[in-house]
């Protein structure tokens, strides 16, 4: 009995099946088939049972299960405790939102690959919706995406949240947002359903949502004039300098975005585990400077109306 057939044992448990646990794996079917044979062969019992839907474990193999889960565990354990991080050989399938990748995202990348120089990491951005969907699937190792996921398997770690503000074009002074078309997140975001919801409340049916799944194209859409637009305020600042934007307040702000960096817990992976942190700690340095660039930003300002003020 090997630690890479109770691994395949768990991985088809948890999968019910011997392809979803082969795609997981990245190993062929028969590979995955023939650890299976060999483990009952050794063990001189079934460990599944064939159903409709793919395989459901026997008696035998719910006890085995209970055992193979604590082994891995100490594995884990052991890992963790032992293991140079300089050490650690694997693939971590990473992905992203928007939103981060456009901003602490490489960092977070130099930090992983300073801490772990052998790990090879594999990035998708996608909107926060198909994330989910994906980590549940076990399509991916590490999500950072609007959360949390609510699931018995989850583990979430808290992330500094993203300050969202009003933008409108240079040569717009005054927008009537019962017309004015609204720019923001795609449809199937946290940010699209309570700003519909705003919208309507304040404006009636008129109002206008632009939804767009990328950022920069939204921000270019307020640009050209478009229309306004709710985005982060760590995007825009750039824009707004370079005047080709500005900022308004219509009187009503949308709740800032809260992300997460959220991973399988059950079973626990040790590397996952570690990145995650990584991930909250990088997130956090991130969110430090930006608070002082803003302060610095408002400094300057105050400074500029004051001397504005004296030289009236």
């Amino acid at each position: 009995m090997t630690f890479e057939q109770l691994k395949t044992f768990l991985t088809v448990a948890r999968m019910g099946g011997v392809r979803k646990a082969a795609e997981q794996m990245n190993v062929s079917q028969p590979a995955v088939s023939t650890r299976i044979s060999s483990l009952e062969t050794y063990l001189g019992t079934e460990l599944f049972s064939r159903v409709s839907t793919g395989v459901v474990l026997t008696r035998k193999g719910v006890l085995l299960r209970n055992h193979a889960e604590q082994i891995m565990e100490i594995m884990e354990r052991i890992k963790g405790d032992v293991m140079a991080e300089d050490s650690v050989s694997s693939l971590l399938r990473l992905g992203v939102a928007e939103t981060v990748a456009q901003t602490w995202l490489p960092d977070f990348l130099r930090a992983l690959h300073r801490s772990f120089p052998r790990l090879k990491i594999e990035v998708s951005v996608d909107i926060s919706v198909n994330l989910r969907e994906l980590l549940l699937d076990r399509s991916l190792d590490l999500t950072i995406l609007m959360g949390p996921i609510s699931d018995y398997s989850v583990d979430n770690l808290d992330l500094p949240p993203f300050e969202l503000s009003w933008y409108r074009p240079i040569d717009l002074a005054d927008p009537d947002l019962s017309t004015t078309p609204v720019i923001t997140y795609n449809r199937n975001s946290r940010p699209h359903r309570e700003l519909t919801q705003q919208l309507r409340d304040r404006y009636g049916s008129t109002a206008q949502i632009f939804p767009t799944n990328s950022l920069s194209t939204g921000f270019e859409m307020v640009a050209s004039g478009i229309g306004v637009g709710i985005l982060p305020h760590v995007l825009g600042h750039r824009l707004v300098e370079e005047k080709r934007i500005t900022t308004f307040d219509p009187g009503w702000q949308a709740t800032p975005l809260n992300f997460t960096a959220t991973y399988i817990g059950e079973p626990r992976n040790e590397l996952i585990s570690r990145a995650a942190r990584v991930a909250q700690k990088v997130a956090l340095e991130f969110g430090d400077v930006d608070r002082s660039a803003q302060g610095r930003a408002g400094q300057s300002g105050s400074l500029l109306m004051a001397d504005i003020g004296r030289e009236q």
